[in-house]
């Protein structure tokens, strides 16, 4: 499986079929799974605490990238599975919150600038 040529789909069936196969549906409820989403995500920002940027640089070139990528597959797989047990569809999410986005931060407003919408 790569990034390209790998659908959100099936990423979804690939995590549903792992969790059916172990019975785990009546453990992955909403709140269950956003609870996971955040602790994972805690795990990754963990791996960068109090390293600077050229330290961590040096580990996503290093050892540390594996532990990296372990961690935001954990995420990937928290959310991926959320949208299973929710029915929402990620992509179809994602494109009405880039529309949301446009709008809220408007090129010709924050280009090369990192403020908050409301603060522009």
């Amino acid at each position: 499986m790569t990034d390209k040529n790998t659908t959100i789909e099936e990423c979804k069936e690939l995590v549903h079929t792992f969790c059916e196969e172990r019975d785990w549906t009546k453990y992955h409820t909403p709140k269950e799974m956003a609870i996971a989403v955040l602790t994972e995500a805690s795990e990754l920002l963990e791996i960068f605490r109090f390293h600077d940027e050229r330290e961590v640089e040096e580990m996503l070139q290093g050892e540390k990238r594996i532990a990296i990528e372990e961690e935001m597959a954990d995420v990937l797989h928290c959310l991926v599975r959320m949208a299973d047990v929710t029915g929402i569809d990620l992509a179809s999410a994602l494109e009405k919150k880039m529309i949301q986005n446009r709008k809220k931060y408007p090129v010709e407003k924050v280009k090369g600038k990192n403020k908050k919408y409301n603060e522009y």
